[in-house]
């Protein structure tokens, strides 16, 4: 799967800019588009206008790990893996019982961003598998990313020459696309549009940035990990749950 955001969509964390980047700056967002097509057959591609593009391709994939595409009111998602607890999360959600794992990141996302009663930490923690995955709403120019606490999906993210925002679960192509600026997506973590990276292990701890070298001795993008020193503001404000939590996501 690939995801290449427009930065006004999805602002790239500054740690994910390589220094040597300027020198294998990578593929702009249609060149690298059009190589993941040319590299995998049977390749679905979601043009997004300018926030952007998606694809993905259910070839050379992990039994174990499958990949599934859904689009439910202009709600873009590729999920790869597989949720253990999907039969209590239709229920919490009020799936019907054919819905799969990409639904329920749907509806969980849109739950979020209409009237959530949880953070999305909170959402994000009752998710147990394995599992990765890509959500765009075009109605809103918004994103939701995620990997499981182990990365049990390879997942990678990082910034292209023009500063857009690359993830895909193949690393040549995160390579060819962003040069030295990438690194594998953060275990445990989850980014939005609004609120950037965040852990949902421990939401009240901050991220930092740590630096990353390659086998060449040059400085990639840096690995994220969570500051145990640190304390943050949870930013949940203390009313019922009638409250919007759009806001807060």
């Amino acid at each position: 799967m690939l995801a290449v955001f427009d930065k006004s969509v999805a602002k790239c964390p500054e740690g994910l800019q390589s220094p040597h980047s300027r020198l294998d700056s990578g593929e702009g967002n249609r060149s690298l588009i059009d190589h993941f097509c040319s590299v995998n057959e049977g390749s679905v591609t979601m043009n997004l206008g300018s926030a952007g593009s998606m694809a993905y391709t259910t070839e050379k994939q992990n039994p174990l790990l499958p990949r599934v595409f859904a689009v439910v009111h202009d709600i873009f998602c590729v999920f790869q893996g597989h949720i253990e607890n999907i039969t209590l999360l239709k229920q919490q959600y009020g799936l019907s019982k054919a819905a799969d794992e990409v639904i329920i990141i749907i509806e969980a996302y849109r739950t979020l961003r209409d009237r959530g009663p949880y953070p999305a930490d909170q959402v994000v923690r009752d998710l147990n598998g394995k599992f990765a995955f890509i959500l765009f709403d075009s109605s809103s120019k918004a994103t939701f990313i995620a990997a499981d606490a182990d990365g049990s999906v390879p997942f990678f993210w990082g910034t292209n020459f023009e500063g857009d925002l690359v993830l895909s679960d193949d690393s040549e192509i995160i390579k060819k696309g962003c040069g030295k600026s990438f690194a594998p997506f953060p275990k445990g973590c989850f980014f939005t549009t609004s609120g950037g990276l965040q852990s949902f292990e421990h939401p009240l701890k901050e991220l930092k940035p740590m630096p990353r070298v390659d086998s060449e001795g040059q400085v990639c993008g840096a690995n994220y990990k969570v500051d145990t020193e640190s304390k943050k503001d949870s930013g949940i404000p203390r009313v019922g749950s009638a409250a919007n939590w759009s806001s807060h996501y």
